[in-house]
C-alpha cells in the first residue's frame, strides 16, 4: 500500500493545493471532512495529518473541530491557517480576534530551528508568505514553541517536536508562498518518512487492476465527450477490459469543428475501441431555441444528454457498469463540509444521475486524480499530445460561448472562428502558455464597412487566461500585432463577423468559463 497523507478539510477554497502539493512531492493524499469518522481515516493507514485552513473563527462556538482522537494518533500533524489555530486552542492554547488581521503577501522571520523548515529557511531569515487570517494565536499549548513570527502574527510557525505536530499562520499551499510546496514535502518526507514514490505509471497498474476486479467479466458503457477526462477514462478501461467496453458519443451539435469527427476517428480507427455515435444535434438546438439564461442552456442540455445516452445504451444491452470521468475535485466537491453532499457530479451532462434510473454501477477509474495528473495519465496510455494537452472545453461547450439564444448558423460562425483563433495560437507557439483560449460570439450586431458594401454583422470576442490552478485566472499579454492579424484573418474567412474585440479582465477565485 503507497504512502498516504490525509488532509482534513475544514472549508478553505484552497484546500486542494494542499493534495496537489503533496502528489507533486510523489506522495499520494486523500482530502477528507473534517468530520470524517475515525474508521474512516484510520482505514487510509495515514503516515500524516493535515488540517486544513477555513473561514471559520476557532473561538466561535459553533466553529467546526477536529475530532480530538486525532491528536491521540502518534501521527505527525500539520495544521494550516484555521489548522493551526484549531489545533492551539484545541490543546490548551489561547487564540483571540484581533484587529491587526493579515490578508495577502507578507513575511516571516524565522526564530528557531525546527524540523519543518530545516534546510529551506534558516532563523534570522525573512520569507515571504501569503496570509488570510482574522484570528492569531498569542499563547501557545504545554510543549509548543514559537519558531516564526510575522508583523501580525507573533506565532506564525510553532512545532512541538516531541510529538511531531507543526502550525503554520500563512498558505504554504499557494505559490504566493515561494517556497510553500518545499515545505509541505519536507512534511511529508522527512517528518511523515513517506517514500516519495507515487508515480503515474504505479497508478495505472493499480488502476487496471483495480478495474478487472470490479468488472470481472461483464460489460461497461462509456460517455465520450470528445474532453481529456472521458477520452483518458475510456483508455484506460479498455486496456483493462478490452472489447468489455462500449463507448457513446452524443453528438449535440454544440463542439468544436469536426471534433465528432476527429474522436470516432482516434477510438474506431486507432484505438479499436467499440464506438456509437449519435448525431442529436437537431434534437438540442430545436430545444434550446430562444432560451438565452445561462443555467437553463446547461438544464436543457444536461436533460437532453440524458435521454440520448439512455436511448443508445438502451440499444446496446447488457451493460453492467456506466464508466464516468469523475475527477479527484468533483468528488472533494461532493463531501466539502461547506455545501455539503451533492446530488451530481458532472452537472452539464448529469450522469450522476445516470446509474438508479439504468440499474448500474459506476466505473470511475479517475476519482483519485486531478485535471493535470488526468493529463500525465494520458501521456502515459499514449493519447496523441493534441488531445491531451488541450484548452479545457466544458460540456455545454459553445452554448455558453454564444450569450443568449443559439442557433444552428450561430455555432457555424462560431466554430469556424474560433478554429481559426486556435490554429492561430498554436502557429506562433502560444497555445502551451495559455491555460484556457476561446472565441465568444457577443448577442450585438455591429454596423461595418467592407470594401464597397455596408455590413451588420455579429462582433467577436477573444479571450485567453493563463492560470496555475485552475482557480484563478489572468489575461495573456498578448502583443497588439498578434491580435490585429487574428482579427484580420477572422473577418475575412469568417461570414458573419466583421469585428473582433479582445477580453483582458482577469478572474478572482472561481469560475473561469464565459457565461
Amino acid at each position: 500500500m503507497m504512502d498516504t497523507i490525509v488532509v482534513l478539510d475544514f472549508g478553505s477554497q484552497v484546500t486542494q493545493l494542499i493534495a496537489r502539493r503533496l502528489r507533486e512531492a510523489g506522495v499520494f493524499s486523500e482530502i477528507l471532512p473534517f468530520n470524517a469518522e475515525m474508521a474512516r481515516i484510520r482505514e487510509q493507514r495515514p503516515k500524516g495529518i493535515v488540517l486544513s485552513g477555513g473561514p471559520a473563527s476557532a473561538v466561535a462556538e459553533d466553529s467546526p473541530r477536529a475530532n480530538p482522537e486525532i491528536f491521540a494518533l502518534g501521527l505527525p500533524l500539520l495544521g494550516i491557517c484555521y489548522g493551526q489555530q484549531l489545533m492551539v486552542h484545541q490543546l490548551g492554547g489561547q487564540v483571540e480576534r484581533t484587529d491587526r488581521q493579515e490578508f495577502g503577501k507578507a513575511f516571516v522571520e524565522v526564530t528557531d530551528k525546527n524540523a519543518l523548515t530545516a534546510g529551506i529557511w534558516h532563523p534570522g531569515e525573512r520569507h515571504q508568505v501569503w496570509m488570510s487570517h482574522g484570528d492569531r494565536v498569542v499563547s501557545l499549548p504545554p510543549g509548543f514553541h514559537a519558531q516564526g513570527r510575522s508583523d501580525g502574527a507573533p506565532f506564525a510557525i510553532i512545532a512541538d517536536k516531541t510529538r511531531h505536530f507543526y502550525g503554520v499562520q500563512f498558505h504554504p499551499e499557494v505559490i504566493h508562498t515561494p517556497d510553500g510546496a518545499k515545505l509541505i514535502a519536507r512534511f511529508a518526507k522527512e517528518i511523515c518518512g513517506c517514500a516519495g514514490n507515487w508515480t503515474m505509471a504505479a497508478f495505472r497498474q493499480s488502476a487496471i487492476a483495480r478495474i478487472r476486479s470490479q468488472v470481472g467479466a461483464k460489460r461497461v458503457i462509456c460517455g465520450l465527450s470528445g474532453g481529456v477526462d472521458s477520452s483518458v477514462a475510456a483508455v484506460l478501461i479498455h486496456e483493462a477490459i478490452g472489447d468489455q467496453l462500449t463507448c457513446i458519443l452524443v453528438d449535440h451539435g454544440l463542439m468544436r469543428l469536426n471534433e465528432a469527427n476527429e474522436v470516432v476517428s482516434l477510438f474506431r480507427g486507432h484505438y479499436n475501441i467499440p464506438l456509437v455515435r449519435r448525431d442529436a444535434s437537431d434534437l438540442f438546438l430545436e430545444r434550446l431555441a430562444g432560451v438565452s439564461e445561462p443555467e437553463e442552456k446547461r438544464r436543457i442540455i444536461g436533460r437532453s444528454f440524458v435521454e440520448v445516452f439512455e436511448e443508445e445504451a438502451g440499444k446496446i444491452g447488457g451493460a453492467d457498469f456506466l464508466a464516468q470521468g469523475t475527477l479527484y475535485p468533483d468528488v472533494i466537491e461532493s463531501l466539502s463540509p461547506r455545501g455539503g453532499p451533492s446530488v451530481t457530479i458532472k452537472t452539464h451532462h448529469n450522469v450522476g444521475g445516470l446509474p438508479e434510473r439504468m440499474n448500474m454501477d459506476l466505473v470511475e477509474p479517475l476519482r483519485e486524480l486531478f485535471k493535470d495528473e488526468v493529463r500525465m495519465l494520458g501521456h502515459e496510455l499514449g493519447l496523441p499530445e493534441t488531445l491531451i494537452d488541450r484548452h479545457p472545453f466544458p460540456g455545454p461547450g459553445l452554448a455558453i460561448r454564444i450569450p443568449g439564444a443559439v442557433t444552428a448558423e450561430q455555432c457555424d460562425i462560431l466554430r469556424k472562428a474560433d478554429a481559426l483563433y486556435i490554429e492561430a495560437l498554436r502557429s506562433a507557439g502560444l497555445y502551451d502558455a495559455i491555460w484556457q483560449a476561446f472565441a465568444v460570439l457577443l448577442p450585438v450586431r455591429t454596423v461595418g464597412v467592407m470594401g464597397d458594401r455596408r455590413t451588420h454583422d455579429y462582433v467577436l470576442a477573444l479571450r485567453a487566461v493563463t492560470s496555475s490552478d485552475g482557480m484563478t485566472a489572468e489575461s495573456y499579454p498578448f502583443d497588439h500585432h498578434f491580435i490585429a492579424e487574428v482579427a484580420t484573418r477572422i473577418v475575412n474567412e469568417v461570414r458573419g463577423i466583421n469585428r473582433v474585440v479582445y477580453d483582458i479582465t482577469s478572474k478572482p477565485p472561481g469560475t473561469i468559463e464565459w457565461e
